[in-house]
């Protein structure tokens, strides 16, 4: 008589009692075992009713079960190399038995699965007594049959199912084999007519969820420098007591991604050939941003590992241009902002867009830069990682909103030059621009929040690539910057419409150039620009222009409606002479009133 607690045997000499955890005690004598709390998992079987057992050779299977239980608790190499030589003379196993034993091979090999520096052949020398044995273990659970049999478990380290085929099977295909991480669809009925004594088969499908530790993807041999990435678990195949092996077609598995796929990596299909990944005789069928299919010809160890090139070294001067250039756009982003609040502006403008322009501008700039900067203290936290991407998406996608409203309120300014105050408040009212560039963001991100929670949060702690997520926030941005083309042409070709019918005198051609100077260093501030960050892959001249122009969005802002502004220039000057005594006020002529309404 034993107990079977959590799938482990213990064998309990006459009155003998032992508590496995909190929640199960199991209490043993000669003829009963008793089990407490029905929640547990804890429970009794009789293993041989009608035999007396004696306590150092009590056994279900013929297995010495003292000797797994000690194993368990030593895993010594030695003692396990006994426990597993009891198989040799073993063709079958219950399942308990097996899942027992595949525990005991595992916990064995818990130190080398954990070890980053192990040497290299132990690990492959590792990796292939895992294999053999677990192998081995689950054999045992095929037996014959006339029909069809299956079994399947579920270990921490191993996922397994075995189905197994008669000479009188009712149907035509097994079906798929499926685990967690991948699937397998093979032609059991065909080999099994193919085996004309038995006209059985057999096979038995293993998902290893730790075995990468031991088969890394550096085992995969090739030409160049590339960085191997594994891209599922580590699956293995076989047809256990079958005499004829051939396969009569060949065997597609399907695995599932465990990582987040690069969209230029190259994958591989490859299968174990004892001390390295090789892809003699598979290949990829399909493949997509979650799932690939790899076909193969034989039956063997297999995985999906990804090729991607070595990453670029950081550039230190691009790093220091990045960092300089953000931190003066932040600062010019300030000092527009505190313009706008603190300093008299002529009725006729309207700066709720612009205002709203750089405070997103402001926050998701700034946002970015620390995030990055203490990166390695933020990525460990999952949860506040995918909450900074998420807010940085939220930010970036209302920056462009309002990079769209100013646009249409730059093209309303230049296609009524007279009347823009009272066009602008008959349109776009200021409580209406707002709910407009908030509410659209907003709506994009819960959407895609909606359909994908789990986008956020990549290693850079932006978006992330996996399921096409990225395009939340390529979408609308590419639609925008569409737009915001359209209507800059536009702007352009009415306004040298507009300037041609003028008969000014001098001092309005003044005012003129001023015009155009603003209208087209417009181009940045509603963040055309943006464009040349599809193009700034290998190319440094393309990324050092798309990061100064993009950068400095602020900067073109405080310039063009602050400092250019005559009106708020001269109240720069009193301020300055009130702070600095010694610094004479210059008297600025008032700009014309058609010239402060389009500023």
């Amino acid at each position: 008589m034993y107990c079977n607690t959590s799938l482990h045997y213990f064998y309990y000499s006459s009155s003998y009692q032992q508590c496995w955890n909190n929640n199960c005690n199991c209490i043993a004598n000669k003829n009963t075992c008793t089990c407490y709390y029905s929640t547990s998992t804890c429970f009794c079987e009789d293993s041989i009713s009608t035999t007396t057992l004696s306590p150092t050779t009590v056994t279900s299977t013929a297995l010495n079960f003292t000797l797994l239980n000690e194993c368990m608790s030593q895993t010594s190499q030695g003692c396990i190399e006994n426990v597993l030589k009891q198989l040799e003379n073993k063709t079958e196993l219950p399942l308990n038995d097996v899942t027992n034993l595949l525990d005991l091979v595992f916990n064995a090999s818990g130190n080398t699965f954990n070890s980053s520096s192990a040497d290299i052949k132990k690990l492959a020398s590792e990796g292939n007594s895992v294999l053999k044995n677990s192998e081995n273990i689950v054999s045992k659970l095929v037996k014959p049959t006339k029909t069809s049999f299956n079994v399947s478990f579920t270990l921490v380290n191993l996922e397994a199912k075995v189905f197994m085929v008669g000479p009188n099977v009712s149907f035509d295909k097994i079906p798929q084999l499926d685990t967690t991480n991948a699937s397998v669809d093979i032609d059991l009925i065909g080999i099994a007519q193919n085996n004309q004594e038995t006209k059985s088969a057999a096979v038995a499908f293993m998902s290893y969820t730790t075995m990468e530790n031991l088969l890394r993807p550096d085992f995969f041999n090739t030409s160049d420098d590339s960085i191997k990435t594994m891209m599922s678990t580590v699956i293995s195949a076989t047809l256990p007591k079958t005499v004829n092996t051939k396969l009569t077609k060949p065997v597609n598995f399907t695995l599932k991604h465990i990582r987040e796929f690069v969209s230029r990596g190259n994958l591989s299909c490859v299968y174990w050939n004892i001390s390295e990944w090789i892809v003699d005789g598979c290949s990829v069928v399909k493949t997509n941003r979650s799932h690939t299919v790899c076909s193969c010809d034989h039956l063997s160890t297999f995985a999906l590992i990804m090729q991607t090139s070595s990453p670029p070294e950081d550039d230190p001067l691009m790093e220091i241009l990045n960092l300089v250039a953000v931190i003066v756009g932040l600062v010019y982003l300030s000092l527009a902002l505190l313009t706008f609040a603190f300093c008299r502006w002529n009725p006729g403008v309207n700066n709720v867009a612009r205002i709203n322009l750089c405070l997103s501008l402001l926050l998701a700039h700034l946002l970015f830069l620390l995030t990055q900067q203490f990166l390695s203290y933020i990525r460990p936290n999952q949860v506040l990682c995918a909450v900074i991407s998420g807010v940085l998406h939220f930010l970036f996608l209302s920056s462009f909103v309002w990079m769209f409203i100013e646009a249409v309120l730059i093209f309303i300014c230049v296609k009524n030059l007279s009347q823009i105050s009272s066009k602008q408040r008959e349109v776009l009212s200021s409580r209406f621009i707002i709910v407009i560039g908030y509410v659209i963001a907003f709506f994009v991100e819960g959407v895609s929040a909606g359909l994908v929670p789990e986008g956020y949060g990549s290693e850079k702690c932006w978006i992330k690539r996996e399921k096409g997520f990225i395009w939340s926030f390529l979408g609308p941005v590419c639609v925008i910057l569409a737009l915001n083309t359209i209507l800059f042409i536009s702007i352009i070709v009415s306004l040298n419409s507009t300037l041609t019918k003028l008969n000014a005198g001098v001092s309005q051609m003044k005012q003129t150039k001023t015009l155009v100077f603003k209208t087209l260093s417009q181009f940045v501030v509603i963040g055309c620009p943006w464009i040349l960050g599809f193009f700034t892959e290998d190319n440094k001249v393309v990324e050092i222009i798309f990061l100064c122009l993009n950068s400095q969005q602020g900067t073109f802002i405080f310039i063009i409606y602050c400092v250019l502004n005559n009106e708020i220039r001269q109240q720069y000057v009193d301020w300055l002479s009130t702070i600095f005594p010694g610094f004479e006020s210059r008297t600025i002529k008032s700009a014309p009133q058609n010239s402060s309404k389009m500023s």
